[in-house]
């Protein structure tokens, strides 16, 4: 559907409406001209004014779950009852509404208005929607008195479109019917697409919810259902579902479903647990991990915080279609299928680590973000930083075994630090008033926010010790409980557990983390063992580039520096306060050294040519375990985008792999591989790829026989949680470089599958690999098996290594017809498209496809789609990660011209990050081909000619 009005009515009152706005307009601008320095009204600026703060709403929803016969929409229609407080006279009363057609009051207006406590309320002059701002504008004949309280009526009609915004339709079949789940995103600014509000984070209010829906179903929201009555409205028969009021709270963290959903239930202490899916999905016990896991997170968070959970009930719910990955709603959490469900039959342990971290990320902002709120979005990566840090911690409760707290390294910080070593990156803080539109918001939730908001808090909690640092967080949350925030509140509350516990700091907490969290990137401090010298500079992966963001702190960091020499780790933090600075300590004396010890520190290390040489001796060593896990991996990660930088040599960062043939820990080779993945993803189209694939092929087998001999002939799983992991990593990349053994192995499982779909004999933790690796090596009957399999799918984590797998095949007509389906939400869901493109655009047959594809459709995916249900930005990055040649800059240039006059919207930043990544590629690959050439021919004696 286009923008065409949608009811017909409602058109009209639409062009009415549009009439009156345009008499009004002139008088308007006089009364903006003659008030103050800033002639912008206020219904088009995109801040609400702050003469106004909503106390509480009375809403009532009734979606219809059926297509409306004359129109064939999905609508819902509300009547909703806000109550505010006039806290500055006023003759204006600005609420954001989007999407909503208003029905006319007797007062021939579009809104209702009185005055609360047997007051008088002054009469409307005009109402009108302002669409560009996203406002109900409402201009009165008098002015509102301060302290009084008021009461705005409204009756609306609203689409409930499958757009994952707002309130929103998802579909699924189940024993042949299809299904309609009436459900919600309102976070970041979608609420007023529900309903008039006050949508912002710091206008906080109790909301009363009502909902109407088909008798059969189930209603939830943030509160407890309280009351459920079957009525008849409209001659229809309908349950009535009224909920206990939320506690003081956002509008963002607002939910409403409406579903034939089962559930499964638990109590911990006083709260009522609930996990709610499909029904076929309880019924096959699909639900019970996360019901299992959900109370000891709980439970920890509840100690950690050392404040009781605030509700009395904490809902869960898988939904067939949602754009994020979970959202925090207070009270009902929703979830992608796949980040919830469990099925211990067909699922990897890959998926259970991924419950039990999402979980235990959302659960984590129940406090931290719904108790305690930051004022406006500028400051998003405290909330999902902080969150997505200590969600190692509550999943690491659940799961002690795992030891999940070391995988931030990977997850996270070897993540984020590809971004931000970019000169597009941006700070983690940004000045409020430079995030106001809604694209502007939605950038905000990127990998920064969340990843390096995540490093650089578990880096503030190990210089000030987790106790003193959770002693702070507790007074923090008291204290401003039901509240916003901003974040220097935090810092003044860590400061004061600082000072109770006498805790050493070179600097106040503020002046530390300011360094860290207003200036964008992070250093690379460089070690000289032979006179002790240490330095810090800004670390950029592409040296030529210009950074033209300013910083108050001219790009230096204070930095906590924990260090180890030969072995031993030295007890104290040591702390680079400039530039450079000499701590004599660190000669080396012919002993290696080693700092960033366990990563803690948000940074990279360098050292002098001798050191580096004394600790890959020490890797290739029969020891090499005396440099600690985590460690190996940093050494790894450091040397690859150190020779990214041109720091180092790409030889360096090569050798520090050589040891891997004697590895078998997770960890160093998941940082090898993740490193590597960048020179197959320049190289695999040139005459480098085959002596690359000959030395990965060699460093791999023995890692394959390892656990062919550790699984007695691959008929068991390890025990370790990373140990199965590092299995997954040993098949795909023997079957990658051309191990026959296990090409033969991966052939032989799949085609046993397809003899006898009723029983996939495969283990879950292998199918991603196994499956990929068969269609790589099969062709249109593999290919049309595994589509096949992927629609049936009961369980989404299945759907969705079937749905990557499907991308790896060689054939292009099957590549381009797979791409074909992204348009098609019969065969791809939208809010699977993303991943669909940007997993054939990381098949080397499947790139160009990709772009071509991405180009080709763009406007229709971009207008059509919209960004609620469509990750553009990581579109963008996807389809672009292998541009290395100047004929591929051009062709991103011309993109990017073509579309500019329509703008990105959230993808703006990657498409930035795009073109620098690509200029950063074509240099890096016309320095560095030929020197690899040789070195991997060196290492495997393959000749070329």
């Amino acid at each position: 559907m286009g923008k065409s009005c949608q009811v017909s009515k409602l058109c009209i009152l639409s062009v009415v409406l549009a009439l009156v706005s345009v008499a009004t307009i002139v008088a308007l601008w006089t009364i903006a001209l003659t008030g103050g320095d800033d002639v912008t009204p206020p219904w088009d600026r995109y801040r609400l004014p702050t003469a106004l703060v909503p106390d509480s709403y009375n809403i009532t929803l009734w979606p219809r779950l059926s297509p409306d016969p004359n129109t064939g929409l999905y609508i819902f229609t509300g009547e909703s009852t806000v109550e505010f407080e006039c806290v500055m006279e006023t003759d204006l009363i600005l609420i954001h509404s989007n999407k909503l057609n208003y029905t006319v009051w007797p007062n021939t207006h579009i809104a209702m208005l009185t005055a609360s406590g047997g007051g008088s309320a002054p009469s409307i002059k005009s109402s009108r929607l302002q669409p560009q701002t996203q406002y109900l504008v409402i201009e009165l004949n008098g002015k509102l008195s301060e302290r009084q309280k008021y009461q705005l009526h409204t009756e609306f009609t609203g689409e409930l479109a499958d757009d994952l915004a707002g309130f929103y339709r998802s579909e699924y079949e189940e024993d042949g019917v299809r299904k309609i789940v009436a459900t919600s995103q309102m976070h970041p600014t979608h609420a007023r697409k529900t309903f008039p509000c006050f949508d912002e984070p710091a206008m906080k209010a109790v909301f009363h919810i009502t909902l109407i829906h088909p008798r059969g179903t189930v209603a939830l929201s943030n509160g407890m259902e309280r009351d459920i009555v079957n009525t008849t409205i409209d001659a229809v028969a309908v349950t009535q579902t009224r909920f206990e009021p939320t506690q003081r709270m956002s509008t963002y963290l607002l939910a409403i479903v409406i579903s034939d959903y089962k559930h499964l239930s638990a109590t911990q202490g006083d709260t009522l647990i609930r996990i709610w899916a499909r029904r076929k999905a309880i019924e096959q016990g699909q639900g019970n991990y996360a019901l299992n896991v959900t109370g000891p997170i709980l439970d920890f968070f509840q100690l950690y915080y050392n404040i009781s959970y605030p509700l009395s009930k904490s809902d869960q719910i898988a939904l067939p279609d949602f754009y994020f990955g979970a959202m925090e709603n207070w009270g009902l959490v929703t979830y992608r299928e796949t980040n919830l469900l469990y099925d211990p039959v067909t699922s990897s342990n890959r998926n259970k680590e991924t419950t039990a971290t999402i979980i235990a990320h959302e659960l984590a902002h129940m406090w931290f973000g719904n108790l305690v709120t930051l004022r406006w979005w500028n400051e998003v990566w405290l909330n999902e930083g902080f969150a997505s840090y200590v969600s190692y911690l509550g999943a690491d409760h659940a799961e002690p075994a795992w030891n999940v707290k070391d995988l931030i390294i990977l997850d996270d910080m070897h993540r984020v630090f590809a971004v931000d070593a970019l000169a597009s990156s941006h700070p983690l803080s940004s000045q409020e008033d430079s995030i106001i539109l809604p694209d502007q918001i939605n950038e905000q939730f990127d990998a920064i926010s969340y990843s390096k908001g995540a490093a650089v808090l578990r880096m503030l909690s190990d210089f000030l010790s987790e106790p003193v640092f959770v002693q702070g967080l507790n007074r923090y949350l008291n204290h401003f409980a039901y509240s916003n925030t901003v974040g220097n509140d935090l810092w003044q509350h860590l400061q004061m557990a600082v000072e109770t516990n006498n805790v050493s700091l070179p600097r106040p907490v503020h002046d530390i983390m300011n360094r860290w969290v207003l200036q964008m990137g992070f250093p690379v401090v460089t070690i000289d063992t032979l006179t002790g010298e240490v330095s810090q500079e800004h670390f950029m992966l592409e040296p030529k580039s210009k950074v033209t963001v300013e910083s108050p702190y001219n790009y230096e960091w204070l930095i906590p520096v924990r260090w180890m020499k030969s072995g031993e780790v030295q007890r104290d933090v040591w702390w680079l306060m400039e530039k450079t600075a000499v701590n004599e300590e660190m000669t080396s004396g012919g002993s290696w050294v080693l700092a960033n010890i366990n990563v803690t520190g948000y940074y990279r290390v360098n050292y002098d040519l001798g050191n580096w040489e004394r600790l890959l001796a020490q890797l290739n060593s029969s020891e090499h375990q005396v440099i600690p896990l985590i460690n190996r991996a940093q050494l790894v990660d450091d040397a690859f985008n150190l020779a990214r930088a041109q720091l180092v040599s790409s030889t360096l960062a090569l050798r520090t792999t050589s040891y891997l043939s004697v590895e078998t820990e997770y960890m160093p080779w998941q940082s090898a591989l993740d490193n590597l993945q960048y020179y197959y993803l320049m190289l695999d189209r040139t005459e480098v790829y085959e002596p690359m694939q000959d030395y990965m092929k060699k460093l791999v087998t023995p890692l394959f026989l390892y656990f062919k001999n550790q699984t007695s002939d691959w008929t068991r799983i390890p025990d370790r949680h990373t140990d199965q992991y590092n299995q997954v990593n040993a098949i795909r990349m023997a079957c990658r470089t051309g191990v026959t053994e296990c090409q033969n192995l991966t052939t032989t499982w799949f085609k046993q599958w397809m003899d006898n779909p009723q029983h996939n004999l495969i283990h879950p933790n292998l199918r991603s690999a196994v499956y990929c690796s068969a269609m790589a090596a099969g062709d249109e009957a593999e290919w049309e098996f595994g589509w096949s399999q992927f629609k049936d799918a009961s369980l989404a984590s299945e759907a969705s290594k079937l749905m990557s797998a499907l991308a790896c095949t060689s054939n292009t007509h099957l590549l381009e017809r797979y791409l074909s389906y992204t348009l098609n939400p019969d065969m791809i869901r939208k809010q699977d498209a993303t991943s669909v493109i940007t997993s054939v655009a990381s098949n080397r047959w499947g790139q160009s496809l990709a772009w071509d594809f991405v180009r080709a459709q763009w406007k229709y995916m971009f207008t059509q789609y919209g960004v609620g249900s469509f990750s553009f930005a990581s579109m963008i990055s996807g389809v672009s990660a292998r541009f290395s040649t100047p004929a591929e800059l051009q062709q991103l240039e011309e993109f990017v011209e073509e579309h500019s006059a329509a703008g990105f919207g959230p993808a703006t930043l990657a498409v930035e990050q795009a073109l620098e990544r690509t200029r950063a590629n074509i240099n890096w690959l016309q320095q560095n081909k030929h020197e690899l050439l040789d070195w991997f021919i060196s290492q495997t004696g393959r000749h070329t000619g």
